[in-house]
C-alpha cells in the first residue's frame, strides 16, 4: 500500500474482448456510484438514495442492486475517501519528514488532522452517529480493517528501515494505535468528551517512540 501512493500503479491487463462489455459496464456504474457517494459525504450532503439515483440516471431498484443497501454505499464512499486520505498523508509526510525519522507518527499525526478536519464526515457523525460509528469501527469492516493494515505496513517499514523494536506484534500494535486514535477522534460521539487530537498525537507517539531501541 505505501508503494502504491509513491509510484504510478501498473497498467492492468484489459479483460477479455468477449466478456468486457457487460462486466465493464457493471464495474463502471459500480464505481461511478461509489464516486459519487464518496463526494456528497465529502461535501457534507446526506446521502439520500432517491437523490443519488436521480443525479446519476439509474432508478433506484438499479441503484440497490449494485450497492446492497444504503450503509453499505456509506461504508464504501467512507473507505473511498479513506484510501485518497491515506495516500496523502503518506505523500505529505514523506515530502516533509526529516532524514532518519519514522515514518509511522507523522503519517498518523497527518491522518488525525485530516479526520479532525473533515466537515463532511463530522456531519455524518452528528446526523447518524450510531450508524457511522458502526460502519467506522466494525473489526470485520473495510474502514478499520483497512486501517489496521496500513498501520502495520508503517510500522513494518520503520522495523526495517531504521530497526525500531515493538514492544507487541505489530500487527497488536497496529490495532491499538488505531483504537486509541478512535478513542479521542470520536470522544464526543462515544463518550461524551469533546475529540482531542493533539492527545491522540502525542500518545500514539510516545507508544511507538517510546520503544525506540
Amino acid at each position: 500500500m505505501l508503494e502504491r501512493t509513491l509510484t504510478p500503479p501498473a497498467a492492468s491487463r484489459a479483460p477479455e474482448a468477449s466478456r468486457a462489455p457487460r462486466s465493464s459496464g457493471k464495474a463502471d456504474l459500480s464505481a461511478r456510484i461509489v464516486s459519487t457517494a464518496a463526494r456528497w459525504v465529502y461535501e457534507g450532503k446526506r446521502l439520500d438514495m432517491q437523490g443519488l439515483a436521480d443525479e446519476l440516471g439509474v432508478s433506484r431498484v438499479t441503484l440497490f442492486r449494485r450497492v446492497g443497501s444504503r450503509e453499505e454505499l456509506i461504508s464504501q464512499a467512507l473507505w473511498r475517501l479513506t484510501e485518497r486520505m491515506m495516500d496523502i498523508a503518506v505523500e505529505r509526510w514523506e515530502a516533509e519528514r526529516p532524514e532518519g525519522e519514522l515514518h509511522t507518527p507523522g503519517t498518523i499525526r497527518h491522518i488525525n488532522a485530516m479526520v479532525a478536519g473533515s466537515t463532511g464526515l463530522r456531519r455524518l457523525l452528528d446526523e447518524e452517529p450510531a450508524l457511522t460509528m458502526r460502519v467506522l469501527t466494525d473489526p470485520r469492516g473495510r474502514i478499520q480493517s483497512g486501517f489496521v493494515a496500513f498501520n502495520e505496513e508503517l510500522l513494518r517499514r520503520d522495523m526495517a528501515e531504521f530497526g525500531l523494536v515493538t514492544i507487541i506484534e505489530p500487527s497488536a500494535l497496529a490495532y491499538a494505535l488505531l483504537r486509541l486514535g478512535e478513542s479521542f477522534l470520536y470522544a464526543d460521539v462515544i463518550a461524551a468528551r469533546k475529540p482531542d487530537v493533539e492527545t491522540a498525537n502525542r500518545l500514539q507517539q510516545a507508544i511507538i517512540e517510546g520503544i525506540l531501541p
